[in-house]
């Protein structure tokens, strides 16, 4: 049988990946987190970008204030993890490319 922990868990994962638009997603995630929280995921999701570009820990810890240890970690599951910060990432790319294109139309 499932712990009550996992079945929330599942359920939080269930609530956004229903959520159908950005603005819904702001919206669930400002009731939620505190600001210090999603800054602090925000924080994180660039930590991941930066390392992918190839910047070193010191740099990154300059800009995010971020200690090496976290920064470990961040690198740790962008080399081992599930997949979630590079599927985090190329979503972000792939924005950015969207982005441009409809600049140059």
């Amino acid at each position: 049988m499932p712990s009550p922990d996992n079945y929330k868990i599942e359920n939080l994962y269930r609530v956004l990946s229903k959520l159908n638009s950005e603005g819904d997603i702001k919206l669930f995630l400002e009731d939620l987190c505190t600001i210090r929280e999603i800054l602090d995921m925000a924080d994180r999701l660039e930590g991941a970008r930066l390392l992918s570009e190839g910047l070193k820990y010191k740099e990154i810890s300059t800009v995010t204030g971020f200690s090496s240890a976290t920064l470990s970690r961040i690198n740790r599951c962008l080399q081992y993890g599930e997949g979630g910060y590079k599927k985090a990432l190329e979503t972000l790319e792939g924005m950015k490319t969207n982005e441009v294109s409809d600049k140059a139309e």
